[in-house]
């Protein structure tokens, strides 16, 4: 049976200084392994950031990811949360044009996508909506039609559920 590619996503807990993400980012970009999304932040640990991928390969690549992020010194811990009970979230601002008559027409989609409206000008309202990629891709698909300038998304974001850290 033949492997079969999807998106997984990894979590790197790393040293956070200079030149890691740059050391890491060049080790997908040395073995050919494609990012489909990247977001690096703080941890709760100081001196310490996570690396959220989002990684669109097949079982015997992602093994391969997870044994090569490990043998970089910055790297502290590698975890596939794809199969994990985990939270996932991505945000993504979305400015979009506007004019008063469809204006109300957005606000009520942005209330039903329980979204934000946190900039209007008197042609675009930007919009900050936070879920998981369904749900801002669906929004998306519906503001289509009043004319998307231009979008900001984060990519993924995960979270193991509950008190054990994997």
């Amino acid at each position: 049976m033949a492997n079969v590619a999807h998106e997984y996503t990894v979590v790197a807990l790393v040293q956070d200084r200079p030149g890691v993400l740059n050391r890491v980012s060049s080790m997908f970009r040395r073995r050919g392994y494609n990012i489909v999304s990247l977001a690096v932040g703080h941890s709760e640990k100081v001196g310490l950031s996570r690396m959220t991928f989002v990684v669109d390969c097949d079982d015997a690549t992602i093994d391969q990811v997870r044994k090569q992020l490990d043998k970089l010194i910055e790297v502290i811990e590698v975890t596939d949360m794809t199969e994990l009970a985990s939270v996932t979230r991505e945000l993504a601002l979305i400015k979009v044009a506007s004019s008063p008559e469809t204006r109300s027409e957005i606000i009520q989609l942005v209330d039903i996508f329980r979204a934000n409206i946190v900039d209007v000008t008197a042609d675009s309202v930007i919009i900050e909506v936070t879920g998981d990629e369904n749900k801002v891709d669906s929004l998306l698909t519906l503001l289509e039609d009043f004319g998307i300038v231009e979008i900001m998304r984060t990519g993924r974001i995960a979270i193991p559920r509950g008190m054990a850290t994997p």
